[in-house]
């Protein structure tokens, strides 16, 4: 009887040893989800256009949301679309703010590897002539050099759309509209010196070639795009970190709703914290009547874009730009209607 309750211990100890194998086994894999993250890296650009981001890093908003579980945040700053794409692609960032063109070429490139879980700005690109061009209307640029930020990002993909709608082709592909990449504050160089005839740019820069500069708005915000006012800025996840961090990406979801929300509400104050961000990446605040200007050019939201982003792609197809449309996945509603 002796025997038999002394196997019957070791039994129940061994028993014991393996449980506790298991539970240091499964908290020590590498694969753990919530309890392992560290660090969230947010990428954005010192535009208004990408005002939440801006905002959430003047305020310490992500610091706050995060606090307790221990999460930092890593705030990253990019100039163009594709740089942002790369650093998604490799991992250094988690969450993006960036344009719908380079996001839908990113999630066909990856094969789906990045997805859309919100919306940020719409709007906010203007088309504006030389003074003294002549140019009135969009038809009015046949045989004109117009220029645009870079090849490729949103604003070159509206001109194009722009320029079909009036019966107009680039020299690219035949026909008599010049199209030049160049930086937003190169543009207004090129425009002093008569280089350009007339340009598609976002905000703020719009503003400041129509206020310090003097040209003429041709396509204001809300009619650049003729089905209404397009996607400007959107909020990109890279699928692995989505998947194993689900509650991480909620969580910043919320903030961003709650962000866009203050915002909307606080327009003056909001846009003070966000020109102080803008000054403090770039060592050049805006002054506030362009800045105003800008901002009412804005539609400021949460919402996902998608037949926004639908037109921009279809645009790239019909261009040869991109290799074919995205399907379904694309856009992952879960997180704002949650």
């Amino acid at each position: 009887m002796i025997l038999k309750t002394g196997r019957y211990h070791r039994c129940i100890y061994l028993m014991l040893f393996l449980c506790c194998m298991v539970l240091f086994t499964s908290s020590c894999n590498p694969n753990s989800t919530e309890a392992k993250l560290t660090q969230i890296n947010v990428a954005c650009f010192p535009n208004v256009t990408h005002a939440q981001a801006l905002l959430m890093k003047g305020q310490g908003t992500l610091e706050q949301a995060f606090e307790e579980s221990g999460v930092s945040i890593n705030w990253i700053t990019f100039n163009a679309g594709p740089s942002q794409i790369e650093a998604l692609f490799a991992g250094a960032v988690d969450i993006g703010f960036i344009g719908p063109v380079p996001a839908v070429s990113g999630y066909i490139q990856s094969s789906g590897d990045l997805h859309v879980i919100a919306g940020a700005s719409n709007g906010g690109s203007v088309l504006v002539a030389r003074e003294g061009s002549g140019i009135l209307t969009a038809g009015d640029l046949d045989g004109r050099t117009v220029a645009i930020p870079q090849f490729g990002n949103t604003q070159h993909f509206s001109l194009l759309a722009i320029l079909a709608d009036n019966g107009l082709e680039p020299t690219t592909h035949g026909g008599t509209v010049s199209i030049v990449p160049s930086t937003n504050a190169d543009i207004a160089n090129l425009m002093d010196r008569g280089d350009i005839d007339a340009a598609l740019v976002p905000e703020p820069w719009g503003s400041i070639l129509e206020l310090r500069r003097g040209a003429r708005v041709i396509l204001d915000f809300d009619e650049v795009d003729p089905s209404g006012i397009p996607a400007t800025a959107i909020v990109i996840v890279r699928r692995d970190f989505m998947d194993a961090y689900p509650d991480a990406v909620a969580r910043f979801i919320e903030a961003h709703k709650e962000t866009t929300a203050y915002l909307n509400d606080n327009p003056d104050s909001a846009m003070r914290i966000i020109n102080s961000q803008i000054a403090e990446i770039t060592h050049f605040p805006i002054e506030y009547d362009v800045l105003e200007s800008a901002f009412r050019r804005l539609q400021i939201t949460y919402e996902i874009p998608t037949s926004s982003i639908m037109d921009f792609a279809q645009i790239g197809v019909d261009e040869g730009l991109l290799p074919r449309l995205p399907d379904g996945s694309l856009a992952i509603y879960t997180f704002i209607r949650g």
